[in-house]
């Protein structure tokens, strides 16, 4: 395959560090084996704890009997939901703009009034060694009223359905995700339901020539991250917590622990570990282990560790949400979408808050739009409450709508990407869901995947076939903190307050190097605790370059015009005439006058003190993303396998691709169909009149 070419210019100004590939900082202690992770957390004398998990997916809970557990010998603490405050899930106690419900976060680290899926938390143990524990839990005794669990979305919205929170209301809002208890008219399993208008749908289909109607359900998929979940908690004798886990987010965890646990911020320390994958499901939607944890810390005295099995992550934690989405789309014979109609039914799981406002926002995220109608609907079902997975919500709903795409192209008789240049949102464009688009580049993917030269290339072969598929972002943005002290020997002691969770310490450190005029070796970047820090916001919504960034180039610039000043007042003069350029400070007039970083650096002490260069930010601005990706695919019809083979996919992407690689795989693979295993949905036509 020739190098391919981008034909979008990014920037036209050249860049000493950033564009390049330095050895990543923490690269070292990782294929060494040194890092430590959560569960490598080692405390003087610790215990280790178990959970006892429902064994069923629905059940109100009668009583729980510890008695023989705790009179088990090296058995030294046990809780259940009577140990832990009691968290209000009340839509009235919720405080203006809120964005979570603790409550319900409360209830699902552990079960208090019903067990509401298979593998919820019940109860935990403490004890001298983990197999004491594991012994330990089959000596408590849970009496449950085993109730009719209800399994999928479609199920658990019809008007007799087994109802998992009987004063669950429901809200008509994508801003109010996170749901809540209060006085309905009736019973429902149903959280959330709201729609989006733009036009005149109606009109819009009038005008179709062709009308694609599909229907598609996708089941729940966990993140899988290699790491299972862990967390240590010693909760001292002076009240202050302390906890070491893995999160995409150290500040969340310190906030969720304290809600949960009804114990000021300012007695929680999060240190955190380095996190062995999350994919969104690690702290982005609360907490599991940390507030048990704590509570057998506090009731026996003694720092306590949690791991969970394999089993406890498939099981416990958020998997993204199963899904039931319905399609109709509307072109006319030269292929201008005329209207869409799209309905989003999301799977909650046990609480309120599945990702379905993500999904209704991007799923026509890559097209202008004239007529568009979508409605999301949030329901709660008896499996584990949903979590964040890479573009929460969104690869769901732009499968469903890349199909219906691709339908139409071939209804039609129209190339797939020339339909989308042809129906390309760009700047200027009204999103559905509300939004207007600034600069975007979607159209420039587009234009990218269209001229290259794998889209030339003939397929050879009986058995294979080629897909296509667009889809788009809208990125996160968030509170950060960084600091960047000027070591005594020149190089850049950098810390910030955002997990790195796939290679930001080295972007950080890149933003320094090039502010500053130093190799990226020279800055040693460290995520640290929230005590060490000022309040960052986590790892998510592909916005921690953005955002932490922002804060390390300002924390670089404040350094520079630091040394800018205090070059001025070693020298006696005005720090006007001081430039600094490429690590070397300068009088703009007296070429005598010229010192680099490292010989400012050994002067610090005696001439003022250290430079810190400090940077509080939460920046708005942040651009949408879009992906255009092309995969071939070739089935082996013996052994009924498919292989996607042969695409320089990566060189494509405009900053958040996953969703759509997801689904060209999903289009590419449905060319099965001239080998006899069709996966085509229904489709209706209109024809022209």
């Amino acid at each position: 395959m020739p190098e391919y070419n981008p034909n979008l210019v990014l920037s036209n100004k050249e860049f000493n560090v950033v564009g390049t590939r330095p050895v990543r900082h923490d690269g070292p202690d990782k294929v060494t084996g040194r890092a430590r992770y959560s569960a490598d957390t080692y405390v003087p004398g610790m215990l280790y704890g178990k959970t006892l998990r429902s064994p069923h997916a629905h059940a109100r809970i009668i009583s729980i009997d510890a008695s023989r557990a705790l009179a088990m010998p090296g058995v030294k603490a046990v809780v259940t939901a009577d140990d832990l405050p009691e968290v209000s899930a009340e839509v009235t106690d919720q405080a203006e703009g809120a964005t979570v419900n603790y409550g319900f976060y409360s209830r699902n680290v552990i079960a208090r009034e019903k067990a509401l899926y298979r593998g919820h938390v019940v109860a935990a143990v403490a004890a001298t060694t983990g197999e004491i524990a594991e012994e330990a839990l089959s000596l408590i005794d849970v009496d449950y009223d085993v109730l009719t669990p209800v399994m999928n979305a479609e199920d658990a919205a019809k008007d007799d359905a087994p109802i998992l929170h009987e004063r669950l209301l429901t809200m008509h809002s994508p801003a109010f995700r996170s749901g809540g208890w209060g006085q309905g008219e009736k019973p429902t399993n149903v959280a959330n339901n709201f729609e989006f208008r733009m036009g005149d749908i109606e009109q819009g289909f009038t005008e179709a020539d062709e009308i694609v109607e599909e229907e598609y359900r996708t089941e729940a998929v966990h993140q899988g991250y290699i790491e299972p979940h862990a967390a240590t908690a010693l909760w001292g004798s002076d009240g202050y917590i302390t906890i070491w886990c893995s999160s995409q987010g150290q500040f969340a965890i310190r906030d969720h622990a304290s809600a949960i646990l009804d114990v000021p911020v300012s007695t929680i320390k999060v240190v955190p570990m380095e996190i062995g994958g999350g994919f969104g499901g690690k702290g982005q939607g609360g907490v599991y282990l940390e507030p048990l944890a704590a509570t057998l810390s506090k009731k026996s005295g003694k720092p306590v560790k949690i791991v969970m099995t394999r089993t406890e992550v498939f099981i416990g934690s958020g998997p993204t949400s199963g899904t039931h989405i319905t399609v109709k789309l509307g072109a006319t014979r030269d292929g201008r979408i005329t209207a869409v109609e799209s309905h989003l039914t999301y799977e909650a799981g046990a609480f309120p808050g599945s990702p379905v406002p993500s999904g209704c926002r991007t799923m026509w995220g890559p097209y202008d739009v004239p007529n568009g109608y979508i409605t999301g609907t949030d329901v709660l079902v008896n499996k584990q409450k949903a979590a964040a997975y890479r573009a929460p919500g969104s690869p769901a709903a732009a499968y469903a709508a890349e199909q219906a795409v691709d339908e139409m192209c071939k209804r039609l008789g129209m190339d797939p990407i020339e339909f989308r240049l042809l129906n390309a949102s760009k700047e200027g464009t009204r999103q559905i869901a509300g939004p207007t688009y600034r600069r975007v580049g979607n159209i420039e993917t587009l234009e990218a995947a269209r001229d290259h030269d794998h889209m030339k290339k003939p397929l050879e072969g009986k058995f294979r076939g080629r897909g296509v598929a667009s889809g788009a972002w809208f990125n996160g943005s968030g509170p950060a903190t960084a600091v960047a002290s000027i070591n005594p020997d020149g190089t850049i002691a950098l810390i910030e307050g955002s997990a790195d969770i796939g290679g930001s310490r080295a972007a950080m450190a890149m933003h320094v190097a090039e502010v500053l005029g130093v190799s990226a070796e020279s800055v040693k970047p460290s995520v640290v605790d929230t005590d060490s820090i000022g309040y960052s916001s986590g790892a998510g919504g592909s916005g921690v370059t953005f955002k932490m960034g922002t804060a390390v180039y300002n924390a670089a610039e404040d350094a520079r015009q630091q040394m800018i000043e205090r070059a001025a007042r070693i020298w006696d003069v005005d720090p006007s005439v001081v430039e600094y350029d490429n690590a070397v400070l300068r009088h703009k007039e007296d070429s005598e006058l010229s010192m680099p970083i490292q010989e400012l650096a050994g002067m610090l002490n005696g001439t003022g003190g250290p430079i810190v260069g400090r940077a509080t930010v939460n920046p708005a601005g942040v651009g949408n993303a879009f992906g255009m990706h092309m995969v071939d695919v070739e089935v082996d019809r013996k052994l009924e396998k498919w292989t996607s083979f042969g695409i320089p996919q990566s060189k494509m992407w405009a900053r958040q691709s996953i969703p759509a690689m997801q689904k060209a795989s999903f289009r590419a693979a449905r060319f099965r169909e001239s080998v006899g295993r069709s996966t085509r949905n229904t489709i209706s036509t209109k024809r022209a009149r």
